[in-house]
């Protein structure tokens, strides 16, 4: 049976700000303002971060997907949770109906970080808060020919990622040596996109050339049944690394502002007030 074959859809080079210390380098992997072409994730941000950069505030109707890139990322929430990551390690974080924490570097550090939010339906933007936290050793590494495959959430190359999702996502990092082939198989109905952590690789039926800090989407087919696969051909020009990312479009109203991803704008405002009336709790502190 021949298997949907994807192909790039988008693509483009991250653009860095320097916002000024202590968030010294930030780029928009998802910029802001297109969440209807990625749904059901809504940004993703490149930072680059001193200590005070992302203290004590809150957010509401979304999860956060943080990866660690380089240096250690101090967490600290507002229920006594603390973790530090290094890199390779990943946070899961389901905001729902209110968290309040802190995202810190630990220390003296200079921290890298890509933080995506995937949006979370009407149904469950009332859920409680809740982190975990995945190290780099414990997400399973599948073994191709040329390359690894380590898998944080979903189903792939025959290995089931640990992160636990209120909504159906896969997360991988494609690893590849030069010349190294590898096919990449998704559900077909996922909306999917990646991007180049390092090297240069040809992606897709067009073999369409990426290179470090190279974002793109991907073409598919979303009526189809979450259980039929689709295909997406990677070719290694040098040695590479790449982040691919997919979920089931949500296909609802998107209203974000600030910290706060909801359906309408009075909900918005709601949020506004709940976290100035305290109904977030009190402030993150270590």
């Amino acid at each position: 049976m021949q298997h949907f074959q994807r192909d790039i859809k988008d693509h483009w080079r991250v653009r860095y700000q320097n916002p000024g210390f202590p968030h010294v380098q930030q780029g928009w992997v998802l910029p802001p303002g297109q969440e209807e072409a990625f749904d059901p994730f809504v940004i993703m941000a490149d930072d680059w971060f001193k200590r005070g950069t992302f203290s004590d505030h809150p957010h509401r109707g979304f999860q956060t997907i943080t990866y660690v890139i380089d240096g250690r990322l101090e967490h600290i929430d507002n229920a006594g949770g603390y973790s530090v990551l290094d890199a390779g390690d990943v946070q899961y974080m389901n905001a729902g109906s209110g968290a309040r924490h802190a995202e810190e570097a630990y220390g003296d550090d200079l921290i890298h970080t890509l933080q995506l939010w995937l949006n979370l339906p009407a149904r469950l933007k009332g859920t409680g808060s809740f982190y975990q936290n995945i190290r780099v050793e414990d997400a399973p590494v599948a073994h191709v020919d040329g390359g690894t495959i380590r898998v944080y959430s979903g189903d792939v190359a025959g290995v089931k990622g640990p992160i636990e999702s209120l909504v159906p996502i896969t997360m991988a990092e494609v690893s590849l040596m030069e010349g190294a082939e590898y096919t990449h198989v998704l559900p077909e109905n996922h909306n999917a996109f990646l991007y180049v952590l390092a090297g240069e690789l040809a992606a897709g039926e067009s073999g369409t050339i990426l290179s470090k800090t190279d974002a793109a989407t991907l073409t598919f087919n979303e009526g189809r049944e979450a259980s039929a696969p689709s295909e997406l051909k990677l070719l290694a020009n040098s040695r590479a690394r790449v982040l691919i990312y997919s979920g089931v479009p949500l296909r609802e109203n998107v209203v974000a502002r600030g910290p706060f991803v909801m359906n309408s704008e009075d909900e918005i405002r709601q949020a506004f007030f709940d976290y100035q009336a305290g109904k977030f709790g009190p402030p993150a502190v270590k």
